[in-house]
């Protein structure tokens, strides 16, 4: 059974169709015959699924080019996004071209970042492959590449065209990557929806076993929970923030252990902890609440404690590079209960630190 759930953005409003096999099934590309596109996809999704979306769009009239970059966040580059670039240029690609992201994260984060530029942008549509990509990068029209100094510093606020979630692609997902998704869905229910949270604690089996009926649900009310936040705040002014909750301490662990060495959802399920000791601390979150994040993470094969090759002189100098500090001061998003979070400025450094240690 297919949902369709719109982002509600005035005119640049886009449909987030979910369901099985919806890379045969043209009507949710939004495209015409005569249209020519490119699709930018990894060396891991093409053999998988490039062929099936370019016969599709090939059987309707759509000429299909396609660029295949490395797989992996420590290819989330310059480089990567010039790869894209060259080839559009080098097809003769043109303003009425569109730009199809396939894969997980990255390729969806560069290749928007890759349509927001090329002539000054053109339309995108992002075709996630991963859990994490699924409910939470694909949509809301954040791109970007890494620096080896920060995570996602060089990007743009851009909105593809449409989202098309195709669940049969978890099939094919390593175990390490769904679990890795699936930090970022428990990072919902921390930050929004309480009952979400207990509906996981009941079902986080049934998402590790790729229960449809459950990924369905929880797929779908992930991307209501982010559109919701989206179409109140699209460029991060304020409530946005609240998304990035655990994000300021992964990313410093992914900078500093090298992109892809941790992924995202694992820096991320250490850094919620981060922050809920953080909010412990400030005494703004009880023990219990910290308990069942934490168990709940170990349950959905996360881990919970910090990278022990990691110093902990090292975690400062990246945070302090993050998109959200002002004036030099941190901003953190610290969960105050199950379901509800603040974004919080100017947190001493060293309860900071101490927030690191307990972790």
């Amino acid at each position: 059974m297919q949902k369709i759930l719109n982002v509600a953005l005035a005119k640049r409003s886009y449909p987030i169709t979910i369901g099985e096999n919806l890379l045969s099934e043209f009507q949710h590309f939004k495209l015409q015959a005569g249209q020519r596109v490119l699709i930018a996809t990894n060396e891991t999704i093409a053999p998988l699924y490039l062929h099936t979306l370019i016969g599709m769009l090939e059987k309707h009239g759509v000429k299909a080019d396609s660029v295949v970059v490395p797989d992996g966040e420590k290819y989330k580059t310059i480089e990567t996004w010039n790869s894209i670039l060259t080839t559009l240029l080098a097809n003769n690609h043109t303003r009425s071209s569109i730009l199809i992201a396939l894969g997980g994260g990255v390729i969806g984060d560069v290749a928007g970042f890759a349509a927001s530029a090329y002539q000054r942008g053109i339309k995108f549509i992002q075709v996630p492959t991963t859990l994490l990509s699924q409910v939470d990068s694909s949509v809301g029209g954040k791109t970007a590449i890494n620096h080896p100094l920060g995570k996602n510093m060089i990007g743009t606020f851009y909105q593809p065209q449409s989202v098309v979630i195709d669940l049969s692609c978890l099939k094919t997902l390593p175990r390490r990557e769904l679990s890795a998704g699936v930090a970022e869905v428990i990072k919902y229910g921390i930050i929004l929806d309480a009952k979400f949270f207990d509906w996981l604690e009941e079902h986080i089996n049934d998402l590790l076993n790729l229960d449809i009926n459950a990924l369905s649900y929880c797929i779908y009310h992930c991307c209501e929970l982010k559109a919701q936040v989206v179409a109140a705040d699209e460029t991060e002014q304020n409530m946005r923030a609240i998304l990035n909750l655990g994000h300021t301490y992964g990313h410093a662990i992914e900078a500093e252990l090298g992109y892809g060495n941790w992924l995202h959802g694992e820096a991320v399920s250490v850094g919620m902890l981060m922050a809920a000791q953080t909010a412990k601390l400030l005494g703004k979150l009880t023990q219990t609440d910290i308990d069942r994040i934490k168990n709940l993470l170990i349950r959905a094969k996360l881990p919970v404690n910090r990278p022990a090759q990691m110093p902990i002189e090292s975690y400062l100098p990246h945070m302090l590079r993050d998109k959200k500090v002002l004036s030099g001061q941190l901003r953190l998003v610290v969960p105050t209960k199950i379901g509800h979070v603040e974004v919080m400025d100017g947190i001493d450094k060293d309860m900071v630190i101490q927030s690191i240690l307990l972790t």
